[in-house]
């Protein structure tokens, strides 16, 4: 990780820190242009402060159990900070769970816990599947979570669908015992099984490391590169596709929306960085076929 000063006899550049393996992701706090973190493949959370030019080693992000043991850490792609709590940042790689943590757990003297998230976040029917990862995933300015799954798809979750600290679950027989124990009614349970977060289907993901967005004025919006070399845009409520533009000959990895007005920019295998504005004068529709065409084939089981 290094960072460069653009000066009138030309630029200057510092290293910051190292990671083994690729630095997948560099995120910046928000409202500070001096305190940012990194994450790697290394598993390695870092914070670095350019006042002092100082990193600081957090953790290294390790697996919920010991089932996996030829996953000794967990190989990371991307982190984000909550814009409402820049104390809470996520953190998420190669198995199903996004991992949100608190800074202020930990303490410089090194006597710390922040190793150890305050939530889990995973779709139910992904816990236990050690055959996706996740990619990509963001904070919307109401503290939604949109977190993008390899081999998958793109979910979207708010606060009250954390697992908690400790996101094993026990076996359903000793669940439906327990709750037989202390009489849990079905309204209760009900409530439970509608907290289940809104799905974002049609893109591909399964090559590369992409990354995913909300986009507009109020993230009305939810946007995704593909393998097939299009972005994708989908009503963040109630999860409708609406758009689908060619982008990239190959892979769009990349999409980022400005923060202030609506632009979008796109990079994938290409050497090019392109840029998008809302122009179109006659409503656009969607390519024929375009699910059939950028369906992973794990996804034509579901």
């Amino acid at each position: 990780v290094r960072h460069a000063q653009i000066l009138e006899r030309g630029v200057e550049t510092k290293l910051l820190a190292k990671h083994q393996g690729r630095a997948h992701k560099v995120v910046i706090e928000p409202g500070s242009p001096y305190i940012f973190y990194t994450c790697g493949e290394d598993g390695l959370v870092q914070h670095i402060d350019l006042r002092t030019v100082a990193s600081t080693e957090l953790f290294t992000c390790r697996p919920v159990d010991d089932s996996r043991a030829y996953m000794p850490f967990i190989h990371l792609n991307a982190i984000a900070i909550d814009p409402r709590n820049p104390n809470l940042f996520a953190v998420a790689g190669s198995d199903e769970y996004t991992r949100l943590y608190d800074i202020r757990k930990y303490k410089w003297d090194g006597s710390t816990d922040i190793g150890q998230p305050t939530d889990y976040f995973c779709p139910p029917h992904l816990i236990g599947n050690d055959q996706v990862g996740i990619t990509g995933l963001t904070f919307s300015d109401q503290s939604e979570l949109l977190v993008s799954y390899s081999d998958e798809f793109i979910y979207l979750f708010t606060r009250d669908m954390g697992l908690g600290p400790n996101p094993i679950p026990s076996s359903p027989l000793s669940a439906c015992n327990e709750a037989s124990d202390i009489g849990l009614d079905h309204s209760a349970t009900d409530a439970n099984e509608k907290a289940i977060p809104q799905v974002y289907e049609g893109h591909r993901n399964c090559e590369t490391v992409k990354g995913v967005n909300f986009f507009g004025p109020k993230a009305d919006y939810v946007v995704s590169g593909s393998d097939c070399g299009h972005i994708f845009i989908w009503r963040k409520k109630g999860g409708e596709l609406i758009r689908v533009m060619e982008a990239d000959k190959d892979v769009v990895n990349c999409i980022e929306s400005h923060p202030h007005t609506t632009v979008l920019a796109s990079s994938g295998i290409e050497s090019d960085i392109k840029i998008w504005t809302p122009k179109a004068i006659d409503k656009p529709t969607l390519p024929a076929k375009i699910e059939q065409v950028c369906l992973c084939p794990s996804n034509l089981l579901h």
